[in-house]
């Protein structure tokens, strides 16, 4: 059973997201867990000019670029986007558009889709991004899977924390100051073995 962790990052806060999903996801016995990145679609000047992390882009570019095939041979694909205007990135969009084949194909229909997010504040739009990541993995045809509340760190109240229902999450901090912090990384990896989990079920 594979399941394929296809994500995209700046600064690194979502590279360590994905990292620990896919902790998470070979927990699960029989999983093969793959970590895929989406192509980046700024040049290197406008990324310099963000303020993009320079040690993130090269642990980022060393990761192999995900393929539609791939997709289509995984059980399961957990989905990771900076939150950008309440919105998935837009390396994370253009890639989503490319899989017009695989819509017309129904090659996606019945596998599992999962979506974690970083966003620059605590309110910056982690759950708006996560929803509106949801029409597009119906539209596929996935079955969607979040982070539930059996991940018992969701109810704490003593830390500023990311992750919701919709997906685990972390806060960045306005310049990018802020890594995820243990409880935000828990949270991905939960979510990940979450998913493997359903994704084995319905495998098999």
């Amino acid at each position: 059973m594979k399941v394929l962790v296809v994500y995209y990052t700046m600064n690194g806060h979502t590279h360590r997201l994905a990292e620990a999903a896919a902790e998470g996801a070979r927990q699960v016995e029989g999983a093969e867990v793959m970590l895929r990145r989406v192509p980046e679609t700024l040049s290197e000047a406008e990324l310099k000019k963000r303020g993009a992390s320079d040690e993130a882009r090269k642990v980022f570019s060393k990761v192999l670029i995900c393929t539609p095939e791939e997709l289509e041979g995984a059980e399961a694909v957990i989905f990771g986007t900076p939150s950008y205007l309440g919105n998935m990135s837009g390396q994370m969009r253009t890639f989503l558009d490319s899989l017009g084949e695989l819509w017309k194909r129904n090659a996606l229909v019945g596998k599992v889709g999962s979506v974690f997010v970083s966003s620059g504040s605590q309110h910056g739009g982690q759950e708006a991004a996560i929803l509106s990541f949801h029409p597009t993995l119906l539209h596929l045809g996935m079955v969607i899977v979040g982070l539930p509340y059996s991940f018992e760190s969701q109810r704490r109240i003593d830390e500023v924390v990311g992750g919701s229902p919709y997906g685990a999450s972390t806060i960045a901090g306005r310049a990018g100051e802020r890594m995820p912090s243990e409880t935000e990384l828990a949270g991905a990896r939960f979510q990940g073995k979450h998913v493997a989990k359903i994704a084995l079920k319905l495998f098999r």
